[in-house]
């Protein structure tokens, strides 16, 4: 067996039960052991080990292990019987002690350390009783893993509390009683759970305000819905009120007949979210589908009760300007505005969860508030309040240039413009419902689209200033020509060789004002190119690079950190460690650079400056590329006979922020926002289209008898349609925008970003960013879906001529 100089190699025996289960045999077989057939003065036992253990240690089936006993006696003999291959080796299994599935390497103290093996031997769990010889150290252990398949974030409370009674409750002292007083109970399951009640907490803020932009959408459409049956009944029910009936019993009547198809249709959408996702709550979904049924049954009886609140024997014309002269218009939204107002400043202030702690602190403080809910209801409405009083004004000043526009058009050759533009700049005050609904839709989808984009982007930053570059290899020190041998991998595209250094002697400077100082020696070229590449710091490699012919003697250029800079100031520096010093003066300062800890001091050199004493191997190679793999790289910059090198890619790194599945569910919430909110501006398009086809079909109707043609009746319907999508589209990307700029600081997307990791290796804010794409895509799809219902409601349109000139019509 081979030695180190630390001496012979010692070994932990195991007697743990599942090796069968958790490995796979790979030659022999595995340990066997009759029930009671070992005892503790057994001489003789089996066992196996993992193919690390075997190839690390030289060990064979067959072979056998004197182990010697602490009390005397003879030895104990350990024959290998099979060699097994872990079959997860980062399970809990077999990562709770590495030792069971890959030896390691100990040290011996003292003034000249020397390292000596350490392996492990798995034998059968009957064999137990044989290590009350062997050791005096050896220990009976249950290790307990959770089954995490059934469980939910409600059951984090009742699981805290379980754990609890386990480490230091009632289960603790039945234990203790049943096995021994001195039992000892150790779990990071608490840890675990708290982590997961802060970023629960974190994440319900940031959910909700997608839920209440969705919710006020999904209301203003079912109004819609409510005003478009209110209007093509509007004669049958002013009849109905002229001839004696009360605004209650026409309600009531409209109630039950609106209740025959929302009630079923509700029970079918609360049946098919529970089939969708069984594992949701209950009582909230339930909840939502009652609103939704109630907001469905009441828009109909409510919008016709206000239209026949009075009997009359015509109708006035709801005219825009006419409408706006209204003083309780004036006063709702003066409301409506003082409500966006408070709404956005308690954002800003408070952030979504209504914390206190501002911005980028709601993550930190989520723990201690999650308790009293942790969502703020007016924050969280503050996007759909933002795009109401986008509305508002739009409806307050569009009518202006469609008449100015309308003028020009009069004195232009061709009726389609003018007319056009002319209806459209007449229309009631009865078009703000489909406004509202189409803008509060795109300010959703923008909204909803930025909070992805940020914390995409919150990841990206987060990935690299961890990492450094798209992957970081790291030896103490590398192989000469490793950096050349990395050079050749596919994918690769740079690589900028480093010296780091950490605790930098800062010779005629007290440090203790920054802490410890990493030194960076690098190769100028290539480490500004990574640089200017990846953001971190840019700056011109001739900032760094050393004079001619410095070799320690010169004085050096250095990129610091501000904090090493304010302590070097302007002057020629001498630092370094006292066999190597050398003299450096700061040429440029920046906050972060590669392969420095993000927040921490930093002091960036040319290697090619320094003394020959310190100018050593590199000890890290940042590498730049494209699908890069981790073994290639392990393997180029590798050496026979020396540890593997540290491989750390960007893509792993990122893929780690995102292992939790309430982070991928927040994620998922605004990806649904998106194409809800696109989908209920296409609905509320469609429903202005609707309502408003009779009376354009009919006033096509009547022009074609004064000489409008087929090709002129059809781009006259497309034309009126453009006002209210141009107006909804460029007034939702506006919302939108607005809506990001002013409420994305109070958002903290933290917990959803990065889960229960803190945010200060994140060089910049976590905070939703706009997105180009959830922005405008959505808007120029209303404008194009407006032109194809249009046109084909005109061509629809094309042989009713006659059918819509009927006697006695009283449109």
């Amino acid at each position: 067996m081979p030695q180190l100089d630390g001496g012979r190699t010692v070994f932990t025996l195991s007697a743990q039960h599942g090796v069968d289960r958790h490995a796979v045999v790979r030659e022999g077989r595995l340990p066997r052991a009759a029930r009671g057939s070992v005892t503790e003065g057994t001489d003789a036992v089996e066992a196996a080990v993992t193919a690390a253990t075997a190839r690390t240690l030289a060990i064979r089936p067959g072979a056998v292990v004197h182990l010697p006993r602490p009390m005397g006696g003879a030895p104990l003999a350990v024959r290998v019987t099979g060699v097994v291959e872990p079959v997860r080796p980062d399970g809990g299994y077999w990562a709770f002690e590495p030792v069971l599935r890959a030896p390691v390497r100990l040290v011996k103290e003292g003034p000249a350390p020397r390292p000596y093996w350490h392996g492990a031997l798995l034998m059968a769990p009957d064999a137990a009783p044989v290590l009350r010889s062997a050791s005096p150290d050896g220990e009976a252990y249950w290790r307990i893993a959770v089954d995490p398949a059934g469980l939910g974030a409600d059951d984090t409370r009742a699981l805290r509390t379980a754990v609890a009674s386990v480490e230091d409750g009632p289960v603790r002292a039945e234990l203790g009683e049943a096995f021994s007083p001195e039992l000892f109970v150790e779990t990071a399951l608490d840890d675990v759970l708290l982590g997961v009640d802060r970023t629960l907490a974190g994440l319900d803020p940031v959910v909700a305000v997608a839920a209440f932009g969705v919710a006020g959408v999904a209301g203003v459409v079912l109004l819609m819905a409510g005003g478009l049956v209110a209007a093509r009944r509007h004669d049958e029910l002013a009849l109905l009120r002229a001839r004696g009936g009360s605004v209650a019993g026409v309600a009531g009547r409209l109630l039950g007949e609106t209740a025959v198809p929302v009630l079923p249709a509700a029970a079918a959408g609360c049946a098919l979210a529970f089939a969708a996702v069984p594992e949701g709550r209950a009582l909230p979904s339930v909840w939502a589908a009652a609103a939704v049924a109630v907001v469905a049954c009441g828009a109909l009886p409510a919008r016709a009760a206000f239209a026949h609140r009075r009997v009359r024997v015509h109708g006035g014309r709801a005219d825009a300007g006419r409408a706006g002269r209204s003083r309780g218009r004036v006063v709702a939204e003066l409301t409506a505005l003082v409500l966006a107002v408070g709404a956005v400043a308690a954002l800003r202030r408070d952030g979504a969860g209504g914390s206190g702690a501002g911005g980028s602190g709601a993550a930190a403080t989520a723990g201690g508030g999650a308790g009293a809910g942790g969502v703020d209801l007016l924050a969280s409405a503050a996007p759909l309040l933002v795009a109401l009083i986008a509305t508002l004004l739009l409806v307050r000043l569009l009518p202006l240039p469609l008449r100015l526009a309308a003028r020009w058009a009069a004195r232009r050759r061709g009726p389609v413009a003018f007319l056009a533009l002319a209806r459209a700049g007449r229309a009631g005050g009865g078009g703000a419902l489909p406004l509202l609904a189409l803008v509060a839709a795109l300010t959703t989808a923008a909204f909803g689209g930025s909070v992805p984009a940020g914390v995409a982007d919150a990841r990206d930053r987060a990935s690299l200033a961890a990492v450094g570059a798209d992957a970081r290899v790291d030896g103490d020190p590398l192989p000469e020509g490793a950096a050349g041998a990395v050079r050749r991998v596919a994918g690769v595209t740079d690589v900028a060789a480093v010296r780091r250094s950490y605790d930098l002697e800062l010779r005629e400077r007290d440090t203790g004002g920054v802490g410890a100082v990493t030194l960076l020696a690098v190769e100028a070229e290539s480490y500004a190119r990574l640089a200017a590449r990846t953001g971190l710091g840019a700056f011109g490699a001739d900032a760094l690079r050393a004079p001619p012919g410095a070799g320690g003697s010169g004085v050096l250029p250095a990129v610091a950190s501000p904090g090493v800079a304010a302590l070097l100031g302007g002057d020629a520096v001498l630092v370094g460690p006292a066999e190597a010093p050398f003299t450096v003066r700061v040429a440029a300062v920046r906050e972060v650079t590669p392969g420095a800890a993000s927040g921490g001091e930093f002091l960036v050199v040319d290697a090619a400056g320094l003394p020959g004493g310190a100018a050593r191997a590199p000890t890290t190679l940042l590498v730049s590329g494209s699908s890069l793999s981790g073994a290639a790289l392990r393997a180029a910059a590798g050496a026979p006979g020396a540890d593997a090198p540290e491989v750390a890619l960007r893509a792993a790194v990122r893929a780690g922020f995102t292992d939790s599945p309430a982070q991928r569910g927040a994620e998922l919430v605004y990806v649904a926002a998106v194409a809800a909110g696109a989908a209920y501006a296409a609905v509320a398009l469609l429903l202005a289209l609707v309502r408003a086809a009779p009376e354009r079909v009919a006033l096509l109707a009547r022009l074609r008898t004064m000489g409008l043609t087929r090709r002129q009746g059809r781009g006259l319907l497309v034309v009126e349609s453009l006002p209210l999508a141009l107006a909804a589209a460029g007034g939702g990307v506006l919302a939108g925008w607005a809506a990001v700029a002013l409420l994305g600081p109070g958002i903290d997307l933290t917990a959803t970003a990065l889960g229960g990791r803190s945010a200060a290796g994140v060089p910049g804010p976590v905070t939703p960013a706009a997105d180009p794409w959830s922005l405008l895509l959505p808007a120029a799809a209303v404008v194009v879906l407006a032109v194809a219902a249009s046109a084909a409601q005109a061509w629809a349109a094309t042989g009713r001529t006659t059918t819509e000139l009927r006697a006695g019509d009283t449109r």
